[in-house]
């Protein structure tokens, strides 16, 4: 039999004849297929023949993905020909020989490449038809324009129906299916409308069609026990996922030539006018509620964190061109420029998803954007206590310091949750309070109506207009603040926001990065330092002064985010004049053999303030024990 070998980052193709019977894939000379890459293991993984099947072994450390699912180490997976297996960056597909070698070719392609491929020309005669050079040369486009495009897009799809073999149809009811049931559960478990096929072609839609999918959706649904609450909606996705093969199956009769054809029309309609007017193939990934990141590197690379796992989506960009035009079509409408003289930008998107795209000088590997997901259902304390990021206890305490307009830091890595902790915090704030939030991205979501929020700026193209969080930390200070919430402290701003904690300014709340309350006193000292040389004693006596608690919080390599220490800065070292802080409450270590990850204990240390919180009503008695 022959293995097709295409490498992602040069686009070169191969084809290796190997032994029908085993393969061995790697780094190594020795392997039938070998790889040269540093991503691939010397042995990394071997295809066997038993039982009248086709089998994949995992043997190297580094992983294989097979038809986008993850196979771990030493584990296997039946596999058929064509379906495609990555190693690095390298897809692999396991053919027939042919006699004829573009067959073999158009074999080995998956369906969904030979989708993207189609779709490609489709979208490339469409911008033919508009006489323009790219998507992104339609700003914002007017009801006409729109029109316009949906009546030339319905008459391409026409013409190219034809070219959609089988397994692409496959492929597209597929897609289209589980999309619609994303939609509907989210309807269900929030009221709301969180997905929508946004610019769809409405002469395309069918009722009677419609119906049908609305019926096959239902079944679905009530096929499982699900929750259908806010918060347990990734929950209730994850169930069906898990099954979702099976389901097709078993829908699949329910499925006549013509509806299916529908469907095809439907997503081929959807997805290209996605490209034109919306963000392309991270369209419905944003509105998908169990998509946290969505990472792009280059056309080719889309990948997604979902349950705190990171997966390649298989999913692509037409060109490196349309990458940098939905660039633009985000930072755009909130002033944000980037060029070859500005390569780098930070903004957000409408609903305050997080976003950072960096271009060529500066990225080697293509255009790339980063967006952390913003959260459509804010979380409450509740839901953190339900995901065992917190415990009842340490919330009521936290609760307490709130309240008691204690100055709070939390602290942790990226991606650990320090944003939603520091959210859910804020909400604990009493409404007559006049609140001020500081952001580079504004994504706090604060309910109080007594609230102003301020967003950093950037340079225009002059170099002029710059606003930093230190302009507006000052600034606020002329606000009347009673609580000033700063997104997160990264340099001089630090100074400003302990002076803030000191002048007043009570019950201040922010974020930053570091790995332990410890690490987070340095780091404090390093960023004051950025600001004014002043004795390093003076600067540590300013945070003592300032700091009441740091909440740590660490996401653990399963992905689950815990708070692992809740500490009090209590003073200096007499010895040192280090500061020192104090672990009120501390996640144990799980014990051996145990399935848990640990759970919060208090220490047995109590805060010097805890008296105050107790006297003002605000923590019982006996609220440590």
């Amino acid at each position: 039999m022959e293995v097709w070998v295409y490498n992602q980052y040069s686009d070169d193709r191969e084809t290796e004849k190997v032994p029908d019977e085993e393969v061995l894939i790697g780094r190594d000379d020795s392997c039938d297929v070998t790889l040269r890459s540093p991503f691939v293991s010397r042995k990394h993984a071997r295809i066997f023949f038993d039982g009248g099947s086709y089998f994949i072994e995992s043997l190297g450390q580094n992983g294989l993905t097979v038809t986008n699912k993850a196979l771990p180490p030493h584990q296997q997976r039946k596999i058929d020909y064509g379906d495609e297996v990555r190693i690095g960056e390298f897809s692999l597909y396991m053919m027939q020989p042919s006699q004829r070698r573009i067959a073999a070719a158009e074999r080995a392609t998956s369906p969904r490449k030979r989708v993207i491929d189609l779709e490609q020309r489709m979208h490339a005669g469409l911008l033919d038809r508009l006489n323009l050079r790219v998507t992104g040369s339609l700003g914002d486009a007017d009801e006409q324009l729109v029109t316009l495009i949906k009546r030339h897009l319905a008459d391409i799809i026409d013409e190219h129906l034809d070219d959609v073999d089988t397994d692409m149809r496959k492929y597209l009811v597929k897609e289209y299916l589980w999309r619609s049931v994303v939609t509907e559960l989210a309807r269900r478990a929030t009221g709301k409308l969180m997905y929508s096929y946004g610019f769809e072609n409405t002469d395309v839609v069918n009722t009677t069609y419609e119906e049908a999918i609305s019926r096959i959706i239902g079944n679905i649904i009530g096929y499982f026990p699900l929750q259908l609450r806010p918060h347990t909606l990734k929950d209730d996705i994850a169930k069906i996922e898990a099954d979702w093969m099976n389901q097709l199956g078993r829908i699949a009769p329910g499925i006549t030539p013509k509806l299916r054809d529908y469907i095809v029309r439907r997503l081929l309609s959807k997805e290209i006018e996605d490209v034109v007017l919306g963000y392309g193939p991270l369209q419905d990934l944003l509105e998908m509620p169990n998509v946290n990141e969505i990472m792009v590197v280059g056309k080719d690379r889309i990948y997604i964190e979902k349950d705190g796992v990171l997966q390649n989506t298989g999913r692509s960009f037409f060109t490196d061109q349309i990458v940098e035009s939905i660039i633009e079509r985000i930072i755009t409408p909130i002033g944000r420029r980037i060029d070859r003289s500005q390569p780098l930008v930070d903004a957000r998107l409408p609903d305050g998803s997080r976003v950072n795209a960096v271009i060529n000088p500066l990225s080697l590997s293509g255009p790339t954007i980063t967006i952390r997901k913003f959260a459509r259902i804010p979380f409450t304390i509740d839901d953190l206590i339900e995901r065992q990021t917190i415990t009842e206890q340490v919330a009521a305490f936290l609760r307490a310091c709130v309240i008691g307009r204690k100055n709070i830091m939390i602290s942790g890595g990226t991606g650990s949750g320090k944003t939603t902790t520091l959210n859910v915090l804020s909400n604990f704030i009493p409404d007559e309070e006049r609140i001020v939030t500081i952001e580079d991205s504004a994504e706090l979501q604060l309910h109080q109506e007594h609230l102003a929020r301020l967003e950093t700026r950037p340079a225009n193209i002059e170099g002029r207009g710059a606003y930093t969080i230190r302009d507006l930390v000052k600034n606020a200070l002329r606000m009347r603040p009673d609580r000033l919430i700063v997104g997160e402290v990264r340099g001089p701003e630090a100074l400003d926001m302990l002076q803030a904690m000191n002048t007043g300014h009570d019950g201040s709340l922010s974020t930053i990065h570091a790995n332990t309350p410890d690490d987070t006193m340095l780091r404090l000292e390093t960023m004051v330092l950025m600001a004014v040389e002043m004795p390093i004693k003076a600067i540590r006596e300013q945070i003592v002064a300032a700091l009441d608690l740091v909440v740590q919080i660490t996401r653990l390599p399963g992905g689950e985010r815990r708070v692992t220490h809740v500490s009090e800065v209590i003073g200096l070292d007499p010895d040192t004049d280090r500061i020192l802080t104090e672990d009120v409450y501390v996640l144990r270590h799980r014990e051996a053999g145990s399935d848990e990850i640990g759970h919060m204990r208090h220490t047995g240390y109590i805060p010097a303030f805890a008296d105050q919180l107790i006297d003002d009503g605000m923590l019982e008695i006996g609220a440590f024990t």
